[in-house]
């Protein structure tokens, strides 16, 4: 079935700014987004996914309100939502394998979700500029292709990518919206930044990094913090060249809960 706008099927191959000016409502819930002054989000209540990771959850959920990441630059954070149940998925996709990425977050809604549910599914992609590799043009164009192949109508809601996340300052580019988040009680989505990225930041950060080839695919573009991050992470990669035992004694995970203040609490052995 169709990637859907309006009701409407979707035609690709699109650019992003060719499909804003086909269907005006997505160009102006666009220009709303790049508005919002940016949210500071605390960690009650909060998942961080950071990239190469996926969270979903329903409104039942007691623990998670929020989910939400940032420092995407070519990158792009995607929200698949089922209006019925409320269920909500969050990832933050990089373009090392969206092929397998898109089904994965299928497969999550519908993990939460009834086929007797009234109610759609709603998609929405942010993140990535106008890089000089076209990185975000070329993962915008597999997000828009990969929903479009599958089964399930998929309503396009919000597209606030590429050149429609573009601002330049002195002849480079960089995007506007580098982060965010969703509240999944009420749906909305907003412009976000976080301070804490849930527990075993630096584990999490080393598995995205040992994943691939580069440390950054726009070195400009890059937040503030993005050096010592990267800094902090490799110092973790030579603390712990093989973590599997170190880490994870018994072959076992790492388990954390949130605690009734919202905060979370390690449950397991380890580390």
């Amino acid at each position: 079935m169709p990637l859907l706008v309006g009701g409407r099927r979707v035609r690709l191959p699109r650019s992003a700014a060719e499909l804003v000016r086909e269907h005006p409502p997505l160009e102006e819930r666009a220009r709303l987004l790049r508005g919002q002054s940016v949210r500071q989000v605390g960690p009650q209540g909060l998942l961080y996914v950071q990239q190469r990771e996926l969270a979903v959850t329903t409104p039942k959920d007691g623990s998670i309100s929020i989910l939400g990441s940032d420092d995407a630059t070519t990158c792009h954070i995607v929200v698949l939502r089922h209006t019925g149940n409320g269920a909500t998925c969050l990832t933050h996709c990089d373009g090392s394998d969206t092929k397998s990425e898109v089904p994965l977050i299928m497969s999550a809604i519908k993990s939460f979700s009834d086929h007797t549910e009234c109610g759609r599914l709603e998609v929405h992609l942010v993140g990535g500029f106008s890089d000089d590799r076209q990185l975000s043009q070329k993962l915008t164009h597999q997000l828009l292709s990969e929903f479009d192949k599958q089964d399930e109508d998929i309503h396009l809601v919000t597209l606030c990518v590429t050149e429609l996340n573009d601002r330049e300052e002195n002849e480079n580019h960089f995007p506007i919206i580098y982060g965010i988040a969703v509240n999944i009680k009420t749906a909305e989505i907003y412009r976000a930044s976080f301070q804490d990225h849930g527990p075993e930041e630096q584990l999490r950060a080393a598995r995205a990094l040992a994943g691939g080839p580069n440390l950054s695919t726009s070195p400009l573009a890059e937040p503030p913090h993005f050096v010592e991050h990267i800094r902090s992470t490799l110092m973790f990669l030579k603390r712990f060249p093989s973590p599997a035992n170190i880490l994870f004694p018994g072959n076992k995970a790492l388990l954390y809960k949130k605690n009734e203040d919202g905060l979370w609490e390690k449950t397991s052995p380890g580390s």
